[in-house]
């Protein structure tokens, strides 16, 4: 409940808050944007894309409820051409949790003109600089930011627990590894490897 699922979910049911059916991007799989892909399952839109250089993610993501997965290395064209092709315009919305500029850009340059609302969840490097045509303001697109999912934890906390325990948000999903606390160091290789999601480490034994 502390920062990865809590900033992903409120990126976006509190920030970009989907409508029933509409169309959200998730850039980046790892645990932030699962609980971003988690959100949009419980606001029930109806198509997830999953975007990710790692295509080992796409299967665990669909228990999420993505829908849809792309690994911009299968294309030689920009991914925010691809999302626009594959959504005659572009998706409603889009939420950025990899903290590269570069994908930040891709998710704001992903939303439909008009009505799109783009999320940006990562922190990116100090030095970093977001650059797109002005014309894409001008078009309507709308682009946001949020820090810890727009979430006061001493509130808004509770509601979080509430959903898990009317079984609407599904936090053993989001649990891959356990080990001992004498194999802590597996748990640190798993993350490094980006092969976790979330561990439990068991520090009384096994």
């Amino acid at each position: 409940m502390s920062c990865g699922v809590s900033t992903g979910m409120g990126a976006t049911l509190n920030v970009a808050k989907p409508k029933k059916g509409s169309s959200v991007a998730i850039f980046g799989l790892g645990g932030v944007g699962l609980a971003a892909a988690e959100g949009a399952r419980i606001a029930g839109a109806s198509r997830i894309i999953g975007i990710d250089l790692n295509s080992d993610r796409f299967e665990k993501a669909k228990l999420f409820g993505v829908t849809e997965f792309i690994n911009p290395l299968d294309y030689k064209k920009p991914i925010q051409e691809v999302i626009a092709e594959k959504t005659d315009g572009g998706v409603d919305y889009s939420i950025e949790c990899t903290g590269n500029v570069k994908a930040m850009i891709q998710a704001f340059e992903s939303c439909h003109d008009g009505w799109g609302v783009a999320v940006l969840v990562g922190v990116p490097h100090s030095d970093a600089v977001f650059a797109t045509n002005p014309v894409n303001f001008l078009n309507e697109r709308t682009l946001k930011g949020t820090f810890f999912g727009n979430y006061k934890p001493r509130s808004d906390l509770p509601g979080l627990v509430e959903l898990y325990l009317a079984k609407k948000l599904e936090l053993e999903k989001f649990i891959t590894h356990e080990v001992s606390f004498a194999d802590i160091n597996k748990a640190f290789d798993y993350m490094i490897k980006g092969e976790s999601l979330r561990c439990v480490i068991n520090v009384i034994g096994d």
